[in-house]
């Protein structure tokens, strides 16, 4: 065995004869074990929420979302469609008609978003499992379903059919609004169903039929803002888009639900890299303890380094062993550390030992990536941390 290592680890597991090394090198393990501990939580706690935050949107973003590549609107040919039936891996897709609208109720006015759908929208994403109170709407109704937020601001219920809601859309090609009768297309609505998704789209979106939106908009019949797309389980997503790319002839752009979150995702990888850079710098603060119990322990065990120097052991193989030692106080307290936060997360999937309200406890998600980081991170700094202490020992400390 490597006589370096073997002392190292005598000098790790040993007690010092001097009770103040032995109470700073517990202070030192504990503070690693403690901080690989909280990073680890810390971070499966972010892949939680951001996990969270994620679940809803699938609830109403598709697999894919084709949208033109120039202006607002693209003419759907049947060379199109044929394409789309025709593209393995396609389970089902919605014609879109989307557009800016003005609500109005009681005397009061909104800017929405009008989100016009087929019947096969509810193949594709399943808001309807979103609703609170009333149902989706019916094929071919004069019938809206709005967002939570918009039905509280506007303070209007469901199956109200006293009091409807008119929908104003700007007419196209119309200059300066003179009146809202000449320069809107408009529709009196029912609102028949609530949902609850997340604040932005309660308090953005209403839903209705196709046709309603056509008319709103003065739409061709094969005119849309967009398709949306639902794959096939196992379905590879990179081929699907290439195939709609290459066989559509209209530009479109095709994007994915991480795309059309874009905005989200980012935030929340901003979060994390903060919260990891800031519990980073925690571990720093940790390692100073290792490296004041390493040069502590240099200090201490100063006679037994000169009988080594005088028994052949050359400066460097004194400095590994500090060097050895500092790392495997910091790798063995990674691992703990580790193991110990991967407890805690468990425990908390399993027994909700934390609540953000009554009823739902805090996400918590465990992801391999997070367990490498951390361990990285421990061994690296640690590594660090234990150059830097066996650094101070010289040839005239050991050799006098």
């Amino acid at each position: 065995m490597n006589f370096t290592l073997y002392i190292a680890k005598r000098y790790l597991f040993t007690k010092s004869s001097n009770n103040a090394i032995n109470i700073m090198t517990v202070i030192a393990a504990s503070g690693v074990v403690v901080a690989a501990a909280a990073l680890f939580i810390v971070l499966s706690g972010f892949a939680g929420l951001k996990d969270f935050s994620l679940e809803f949107s699938s609830f109403v973003d598709p697999d894919l979302k084709i949208t033109p590549a120039q202006g607002k609107s693209f003419l759907l040919t049947d060379k199109d469609s044929t394409a789309l039936q025709n593209i393995e891996g396609i389970a089902s897709y919605s014609r879109i008609i989307e557009e800016r609208i003005i609500i109005e109720f009681d005397n009061k006015n909104l800017l929405a978003s009008l989100k016009g759908v087929d019947d096969q929208y509810l193949k594709v994403t399943h808001i309807d499992s979103m609703i609170i109170q009333g149902q989706w709407f019916e094929k071919g109704s004069g019938q809206l379903v709005s967002g939570w937020g918009i039905a509280h601001n506007l303070s209007f219920g469901v199956l109200d059919y006293g009091k409807t809601l008119s929908i104003y859309v700007p007419k196209p090609g119309v200059g300066q609004i003179s009146s809202i009768k000449g320069a809107f297309n408009s529709l009196n609505m029912v609102n028949i169903g609530v949902f609850d998704v997340n604040e932005d789209l309660n308090a953005s979106y209403v839903y209705t039929d196709i046709v309603n939106a056509r008319y709103l908009m003065d739409f061709a019949a094969n005119q849309l803002s967009s398709i949306e797309i639902k794959l096939q389980p196992n379905t590879d997503e990179k081929s699907v888009r290439n195939a709609i790319l290459e066989q559509f002839e209209t530009d479109v752009i095709v994007k994915n639900r991480a795309q059309l979150n874009d905005s989200l995702y980012k935030m929340l990888n901003t979060e994390n890299l903060v919260v990891y850079l800031i519990f980073t710098l925690v571990i720093i603060i940790a390692l100073f303890n290792v490296i004041g119990a390493l040069i502590m322990m240099i200090l201490d065990k100063k006679d037994s380094l000169h009988t080594l120097y005088n028994i052949g052991a050359t400066t460097k193989d004194i400095r590994r062993v500090f060097f050895l030692q500092g790392s495997l106080m910091t790798v063995l307290g990674g691992f703990v550390g580790v193991l110990i936060g991967f407890i805690l997360v468990v425990l908390q999937q399993q027994f909700a030992l934390v609540m953000i309200t009554p009823s739902l406890p805090y996400p918590v998600t465990i992801q391999v990536m997070n367990i490498v980081l951390v361990l990285v991170t421990i061994i690296v700094l640690g590594l660090l941390a234990s150059k830097i202490a066996s650094s101070r020992i010289s040839e005239k400390l050991v050799s006098s």
